[in-house]
């Protein structure tokens, strides 16, 4: 059984304590630990969560100054509460991100996130030195309820983890100066809107985590898993040498529709042509972004700068609406060998839309997969099999 520990990210450095404030919060700490090595093997985190939110209410009046706050820029997201564990500076961390925003306002966002969760949580399984982080981007709103239902939906996990919740509109800021110009491109509607900006969070994600963050997976809230989650982390290990994210092709013939004018002016070209030999596009709905190769990468960092993401969109006639996906559609137009080609057992796509709108005669070449299916992705609320 893993222990849950809700942290809250802060964008701004930790305030100083006073020394009383200090003693007060250690001893805190000192009771949670009490908690964990005398309580009951099988641990309630609901009653640790109830105890650890009473200590901040009654020794804390600024939220930045609570107990289980980090500075995201030291890159080290430690819990001041402990767990008593010896392990604890040992383990190895595997980081997952979902978005999680205006949840609590959607009953139907809500139910996929328990399908999510409770499939990771059946069928995941890590080593004993080994944690998943789990990493949500949210609202205040939909922070408070995660943080109510995580315990039930992740009782039956085998494995460590820990949940750590980012604040939306603090990345938001962070990251509009860096994707503002891309937005125009790739962005429903005219112009580049500041609350679009943190559906491109993957495409610059490497500039605004801490240098200690080398790997990440960013995940749809509409999936189902039917393998561990584990397994997935490991095709890591089999990107080349220039690749820096992981993603699997879009299994409809969307960028058929998108690059309509490039391949009627190219005909030879393979832009948006089905698998296994056309050039099809991406879906972003279960991503591996090697954080660390793309800092390093000079070429994916040129291909973020406002000059050349208007050159590619004028070559190929870009006008997409689906945010990160686009971008990373576009450029890999022209550079492959930034990607690494997840199979679409990591990634089968369910949604039929395009089959009754125009190309039903060339549906099923994109739909295929052949292979086990790892994660179903419900995309367009297109309902998910059963077990």
């Amino acid at each position: 059984m893993g222990v849950l520990r809700v942290l809250s990210v802060t964008m701004g450095r930790i305030s100083t304590f006073r020394s009383y404030q200090i003693m007060l919060l250690l001893a805190a700490a000192l009771a949670v630990v009490a908690f964990y090595y005398f309580g009951s093997e099988k641990q309630n985190f609901s009653s640790t969560t109830k105890r650890i939110k009473e200590t901040q209410a009654s020794h804390n009046t600024n939220r930045d100054d609570a107990d289980l706050s980090i500075d995201i820029r030291s890159g080290r997201p430690e819990s001041r509460t402990g767990t008593g564990d010896d392990l604890e500076g040992k383990l190895s961390r595997f980081h997952a991100l979902m978005m999680f925003t205006k949840v609590d306002k959607s009953l139907n966002l809500q139910q996929k996130f328990k399908v999510v969760m409770r499939s990771m949580a059946k069928h995941g399984r890590f080593l004993e030195d080994e944690m998943l982080v789990l990493h949500y981007v949210s609202d205040a709103g939909s922070q408070e309820l995660g943080e109510k239902m995580l315990p039930e939906l992740l009782m039956d996990a085998t494995f460590r983890y820990e949940v750590v919740f980012h604040n939306v509109k603090a990345l938001t800021e962070k990251l509009f100066p860096i994707v503002e110009a891309m937005q125009k491109h790739f962005s429903a509607g005219s112009g580049a809107y500041y609350s679009d900006a943190i559906f491109f969070l993957s495409v610059a994600m490497h500039r605004i985590m801490p240098a200690e963050l080398k790997r990440i997976v960013q995940l749809d809230l509409d999936l189902k898993f039917r393998s561990n989650v584990r397994d997935l982390f490991q095709e890591f290990n089999h990107f080349p040498s220039k690749a820096v994210i992981g993603i699997a092709r879009e299994m409809q013939p969307v960028y058929r529709h998108t690059f309509w004018q490039y391949r009627k002016e190219n005909p030879k070209s393979h832009v948006g042509d089905p698998p296994p030999d056309g050039l099809p596009g991406f879906n972003s709905g279960v991503m591996l972004l090697n954080l660390e190769a793309m800092r390093r990468s000079t070429l994916y960092n040129q291909l973020l700068e406002p000059g050349r993401i208007a050159q590619l969109a004028e070559k190929y006639h870009f006008r997409g609406h689906l945010g990160d996906q686009d971008f990373f559609t576009m450029i890999g137009m022209e550079h492959r060998e930034l990607f690494y080609p997840l199979s679409c057992g990591w990634n089968r796509q369910l949604c039929t839309w395009w089959r009754e709108h125009g190309y039903g005669d060339v549906f099923q070449l994109y739909y295929h997969c052949d292979g086990p299916v790892h994660i179903y992705h419900g995309n367009c609320n297109t309902p998910i099999p059963d077990d």
